[in-house]
């Protein structure tokens, strides 16, 4: 290990130090950069994430009132049953009570 490590120094050292100079800064840029860009990653991430709850709420909120809407037609249904049961016994009750004489047949008026 300690071969390496001297021949890298050796390699270092026989660069110029304009050209060392310069590779360090591309590699500092290039972190740099590395770092915008998980920035620019995890912003576009959150971006998504917000549009994704933005679309399941919208979603939810359709499913609901079409759910609803469902039910309503159920409960609505039921309830126009109800009435035209009500009303056909009704009505068959006042047409029975209107075939009906008034008075019992052996009363008189009250003249």
């Amino acid at each position: 290990m300690f071969t390496v490590r001297a021949k890298l120094s050796e390699y270092v050292s026989s660069i110029q130090p304009q050209t060392r100079k310069r590779i360090v800064w591309t590699i500092a840029i290039l972190f740099v950069l590395q770092l915008y860009f998980v920035r620019e990653l995890i912003a576009a991430e959150l971006i998504f994430g917000a549009l994704f709850a933005v679309l399941f709420v919208l979603v939810t909120i359709c499913y609901l009132i079409g759910s609803l809407w469902e039910n309503g037609l159920a409960w609505a249904d039921a309830g126009v049953r109800a009435v035209v049961t009500f009303t056909r016994r009704s009505y068959a009750l006042v047409e029975e009570l209107s075939k009906r004489p008034f008075r019992h047949l052996r009363s008189e008026s009250a003249r």
